[in-house]
């Protein structure tokens, strides 16, 4: 059966058509650094309606959680597991990039539970600014106490850290 259809690019006449599912492979290129709610749009490749232009379609970016790594902007936070003796006498720490590097950070000096070491160009990937990185941020959780102290050990603890 055929109809006058004038909006047909064929001219008048076209059959009568239901809609239809046309599939189609878009690809996303995802780019180092996109941030979580990066949007990416496929303009009119939305629901199509006769006689109505297509929607656009949306792809929203999200983040997984990553086992050693948070992110902060730009920034990539580590928290290093250490202890008292770490703290107070220094230790080397080892940390993987995310692209499989390995860094060796020496401690030499005391570290606080507050303290945080800042290793600049080793965060996530700025976007509009090719070649450039974030920092990563290094903190730290003493964890690591002693179980039992003798007494002449408490001592020298207490004679050690009064006298400073």
């Amino acid at each position: 059966m055929f109809t006058t259809d004038e909006s047909s690019p064929y001219g008048y006449v076209s059959f009568n058509r239901r809609p239809s599912t046309i599939e189609e492979i878009l690809l996303i290129e995802i780019k180092p650094g996109w941030k979580k709610g990066t949007k990416i749009t496929f303009p009119e490749k939305g629901n199509e309606q006769r006689g109505v232009i297509p929607s656009d379609l949306v792809f929203i970016i999200d983040e997984k959680p990553h086992s050693v790594f948070k992110r902060d902007g730009n920034d990539l936070i580590a928290t290093q597991e250490i202890s008292l003796v770490e703290a107070l006498i220094g230790y080397t720490a080892q940390v993987t990039t995310l692209d499989g590097r390995n860094l060796t950070i020496p401690f030499n000096n005391i570290v606080s539970p507050v303290y945080e070491e800042l290793v600049k160009g080793e965060g996530m990937p700025i976007t509009n600014e090719p070649g450039k990185k974030g920092n990563l941020r290094i903190k730290f959780s003493i964890i690591k106490f002693p179980t039992r102290l003798t007494s002449e050990q408490k001592t020298g603890i207490k004679r050690l850290l009064t006298s400073s």
